[in-house]
């Protein structure tokens, strides 16, 4: 009822009726005036409790963008959670209508609490070049039947385009580039700034809140393994690839020397917990040079012990009052806990989350991780293209895997042995304009930034292991476009785990040819472009690009098509300036490998080591040459 709605019904009440109503609003303004009068006055107002009173302002753009010094506990009076369901998450808006207005996204705290459930908010945020990482993080955690999700878009670009899917998303006014703005520079230090601010905004709304970055996807439901802990103030991944317990439970604090990582942690509303974002914010925004998971870092650790009890796992840290806990590593996984180790399959546990650190591919390498790990959600084109696929079984001996010691020399040996093959297959690739599936990828050493063993002491890291391709490959040249007149065609490519992907569509499965090479002069092994009665191509070894395309000018329309070996089954293109352009773009194929205790220490791949007599794998002995082989 409106003030002049109760006015109209005053009039026509009774002269006792009339005296009781202007006492009642008398005495409502009176009051109303006196709560407000004192909580703007107040000094350090509690959003706990005022909450019903009061709310932190939404997110400006001077807030996002660090123009002003946002205080968390700025008294709003509160709009009312809407009574309106909650629009289920993939639902997207009808057609014919228009976008609301931008400010209608705003962070508030009504928002959160509409997605809120057990008071417990996820959050991630990026711009649009993340789109398809940020679509595969909600896809995983709605496919887990949580919805209690929000994504902050930093562009208006990513803002319209989650909408129109029927994303949750709320406008953090960042005004940012839409393309990938790569690690370490300027503009991922912003982000990460981005960051701190959310946290320090969303604490005082009363929430726990599950803070993410989108280069990670939830492999299981986090949330009842965090409410285990319901005493943390913070729960944060780690940088440890050693394993400190063998179960489920919070990694041993006093085992954990590595850098604690807040690509994922957990925080409640905690009054310890806000002056933690709190201190951490006004830190990074004094100095823009800290990274600010170094920052973080620092201030957590100011004070580290002792444990809270003996049972949780939980430490006092940063003022000596939050209560920290360490997630495990093993399930919680970071790049080589679940890529190269594979810790959580050797204890026997089930890993609830992979971050795609620990990698050497930037954006381009932490998408083909998730790939390969079967864990990222493609379009259905990604997975039948025009001209379709080509894909071969490797050929390894055992002895190369696993005789002699693992060192530099018998994991370079491995390496170019598989390396030859791979490049066979891209040439043939590149002749019938197929997109190649890489193989898996055998080594017997890590690779890392810096000189070590061989694998890390006291990693469960195994020897021979699938090594991800940026172990070894250039993603990023991979992917680039080139100029064609100097590299020739570009050659597309598929994840080694491509064809056991359950997203493979049943009429790629359904059109499959296998071709098996031969011996020229052996039974049956001559050119055709006809199968056997057992639907196999025989195709002589040392074919050229001519005859490959005779051969295979009949199976244009099967979807894909596999050798059974790579060994000697191309001879080379039939132009000399095509044969230099191919050659041009496998040298900038592959990277190093690193790091002895040389300095430099890193060991450069030569996609042609077998062209040069005596190739051994050696770091840089002068300045001169520390470059790729071309």
């Amino acid at each position: 009822m409106g003030l002049k709605d109760t006015f109209q019904e005053v009039a026509a009440s009774k002269p006792l009726f009339l005296t009781i109503y202007t006492t009642v609003i008398v005495g409502i303004l009176v009051s109303s005036f006196y709560v407000f009068s004192a909580a703007y006055s107040a000094k350090d107002s509690s959003p706990t409790s005022t909450s019903w009173l009061s709310s932190p302002p939404s997110l400006s753009k001077a807030d996002f963008q660090h123009l002003s010094n946002y205080s968390p506990v700025s008294m709003h009076a509160v709009t009312p959670p809407s009574s309106e369901p909650v629009k289920p998450i993939w639902e997207v808006p009808p057609r014919n209508t228009k976008m609301p207005p931008t400010k209608t996204f705003r962070l508030t705290k009504e928002l959160v609490l509409q997605r809120a459930k057990d008071n417990v908010i996820i959050v991630t945020f990026g711009n649009f070049a993340f789109m398809d990482f940020i679509l595969t993080w909600v896809k995983h955690l709605t496919d887990l039947g949580v919805s209690n999700l929000l994504v902050g878009a930093m562009d208006t670009k990513l803002l319209e385009a989650l909408y129109w899917r029927g994303v949750p998303v709320f406008d953090m006014e960042s005004h940012m580039s839409t393309i990938d703005v790569g690690w370490g520079s300027p503009t991922f230090h912003k982000m990460g700034r981005e960051k701190v601010i959310l946290i320090d905004a969303i604490l005082p709304f009363g929430v726990e809140l599950l803070m993410c970055d989108t280069d990670m996807a939830w492999l299981k439901n986090p949330l009842p393994y965090l409410a285990r802990y319901p005493e943390a103030d913070v729960l944060t991944s780690s940088d440890l690839v050693v394993p400190t317990v063998v179960d489920d439970s919070l990694d041993i604090w006093q085992q954990v020397p590595a850098a604690y990582n807040i690509g994922i942690f957990h925080w409640r509303p905690t009054e310890s917990a806000k002056k933690l974002a709190r201190e951490w914010k006004e830190m990074l925004l004094a100095d823009d040079k800290i990274w600010d998971q170094n920052g973080f870092n620092d201030i957590v650790r100011k004070q580290l012990g002792p444990s809270v009890d003996e049972d949780s796992g939980l430490v006092y840290a940063f003022d000596g009052n939050l209560k920290l806990g360490i997630l495990p590593a093993s399930i919680f996984c970071s790049g080589h806990t679940y890529f190269v180790q594979a810790m959580y399959e050797q204890l026997r546990l089930k890993p609830y989350a992979v971050h795609t650190t620990f990698q050497y591919a930037g954006t381009d390498g932490k998408r083909h991780r998730l790939r390969e790990g079967m864990v990222f959600y493609d379009p259905p084109e990604y997975y039948d293209v025009p001209g379709g696929f080509l894909s071969f079984k490797p050929s390894i001996p055992k002895s190369l895997l696993f005789d002699g010691q693992h060192n530099i020399e018998s994991h370079f040996t491995l390496i170019n042995y598989q390396l030859k093959q791979i490049r066979t297959a891209f040439a043939i690739a590149s002749v019938l304009n197929r997109t190649l599936v890489l193989p898996p990828l055998w080594c017997r050493i890590d690779r890392l930034w810096f000189a070590h063993p061989g694998v890390l002491e006291g990693s469960l890291t195994r020897q021979p292991f699938i090594c991800p391709l940026d172990h070894v490959f250039e993603i990023q040249m991979m992917l680039k476009e080139l100029p064609e007149e100097e590299f020739g065609p570009r050659i597309n490519i598929r994840e080694y785990s491509f064809l056991d992907n359950p997203a493979m569509p049943k009429q790629v499965k359904d059109s499959w040819l296998n071709v098996q090479s031969c011996q020229v002069g052996s039974k049956d092994c001559q050119v055709s472009n006809s199968t056997n009665s057992k639907g196999v191509l025989r195709l002589p070894r040392h074919s050229n690009e001519e005859t490959l395309k005779m051969v295979f000018s009949n199976f244009k329309d099967i979807k894909m098509i596999q050798f059974s070996s790579m060994q000697d089954a191309f001879s080379g293109f039939m132009e000399q300036a095509r044969e230099d352009r191919f050659r041009n773009r496998m040298k900038r194929y592959v990277g190093i490998w690193c790091c002895t205790d040389h300095n430099p220490g890193h060991i450069y791949y030569d996609m042609f080591w077998d062209e040069k007599p005596n190739w051994k794998p050696l770091p840089p002995q002068s300045a001169a040459d520390d470059h790729p082989p071309w």
